[in-house]
């Protein structure tokens, strides 16, 4: 029922907005909520440190985008390609990574992400620090998704169906055994888990999601630069998931349309951008310490206990 009420939400918005400016950053919550749903499948349900995770972003990105603008093919075989070299470098990375745990593999990831970002600037068919211009626009069969409406519900298809899927795998036996990982990898091991497999597995389907992302980010503004997924980018999706809420699947949605409408709204702060990060993050904490969407629950089921417990007495 939620999702039907979801649905009808954003053909709503769709349909009702008819600024390009509005569709356009409708669309970027979508693309943002992706990133940030991945990033929460290994950070809050596996407990998973990755502080690099843009470069599987700017992996999907630059793949379609190379493919496409220098050797001219579809888009979508683009993407098959993306989605490839995603699980091909998150399974290799993933391996000697996640044998590392807490700090120090956030740092591991951190420099995954580094020589990503240098690998984007240095090599010719990227662009370099130029970027990489003339990416097509999306087709399926004769309909164009150049129009923005057309776009943003093309997205936002990809996010539901996404949150979908990734809902339904937190509830089965495999989420059991990453909530248990989560808690104590030691005791998920003496049980019987495989937490190697798993941790691994979660790893690259958040690389695959980021990746798609990048690919949708890339034929939205058919223009990508290494600065679209340097350092910065990953902090913003780690504070996406803190936001919204660690293990919270609705919660990587919230997460995404605050850090994606915040800086639209605070432009004139935009040299201070991780300093309005860190402040916001901080106030989350200390007031919500599960993160928005758990703390609206909250907020909303204490007042509505209250509301009861007033009424009996008042009937009373």
């Amino acid at each position: 029922m939620r999702y039907l009420f979801f649905i009808a939400a954003v053909l709503a918005a769709g349909f009702l907005t008819s600024s390009p400016y509005k569709l356009q950053l409708l669309t970027f919550i979508g693309i943002n909520t992706l990133l940030a749903l991945g990033l929460n499948m290994l950070m809050g349900y596996t407990g998973q440190i990755s502080l690099g995770h843009a470069a599987f972003y700017g992996l999907g990105a630059y793949t379609s985008g190379v493919l496409t603008v220098h050797y001219h093919w579809s888009p979508w075989l683009g993407l098959a390609a993306a989605i490839v070299l995603a699980v091909a470098a998150a399974f290799f990375i993933a391996l000697p990574l996640l044998q590392l745990s807490g700090f120090y593999l956030g740092m591991g990831t951190l420099g995954f992400g580094m020589i990503m970002f240098v690998v984007f600037r240095q090599m010719s068919l990227t662009g370099g620090d130029s970027g990489l211009v003339g990416i097509p626009g999306l087709f399926i069969g004769p309909l164009s998704l150049d129009s923005p409406r057309n776009y943003l519900f093309f997205v936002w298809a990809v996010a539901i169906i996404s949150i979908f899927l990734c809902e339904r795998l937190i509830h089965s036996r495999i989420g059991r055994a990453l909530r248990a990982i989560h808690d104590s990898e030691r005791a998920a091991s003496s049980m019987g888990i495989d937490t190697g497999k798993l941790k691994v597995h979660i790893f690259v389907l958040s690389a695959v999601l980021a990746a798609v992302a990048g690919f949708l980010y890339a034929h939205l503004v058919s223009f990508i630069s290494p600065s679209s997924f340097d350092f910065l980018v990953s902090v913003r999706m780690v504070t996406m998931v803190v936001i919204g809420g660690m293990a919270s699947i609705w919660g990587s949605l919230l997460g995404a349309a605050v850090l994606t409408v915040l800086p639209e709204t605070l432009t004139v702060f935009s040299e201070y951008e991780m300093i309005v990060y860190g402040l916001v993050l901080i106030v989350i904490m200390i007031l919500l310490p599960q993160g928005l969407f758990r703390g609206v629950l909250d907020i909303y089921e204490r007042a509505g206990s209250k509301a009861g417990k007033a009424s009996a007495r008042s009937q009373g």
